[in-house]
């Protein structure tokens, strides 16, 4: 699995980071989210996929 994150519809909630702090972090200049590989091991596809679901403004995709 693969994720991303639409960079124009991040508004830096952080739930992301909640969710999994394994693979999001927020940066210091604007708060809004980043990712720290695109890939997804398959031991954090679950907290991945919540962290998708969570987002307030669907800014985090998925695929295959």
């Amino acid at each position: 699995m693969k994720v991303a994150i639409i960079e124009e519809r991040c508004v830096g909630h952080g739930m992301c980071l909640l969710a999994c702090p394994e693979l999001f972090e927020l940066s210091d200049e604007d708060g809004h989210a980043f990712l720290r590989s695109e890939n997804v091991p398959p031991a954090l596809q679950e907290a991945v996929l919540q962290a998708q679901r969570g987002c307030p403004e669907q800014a985090i995709v998925t695929s295959a």
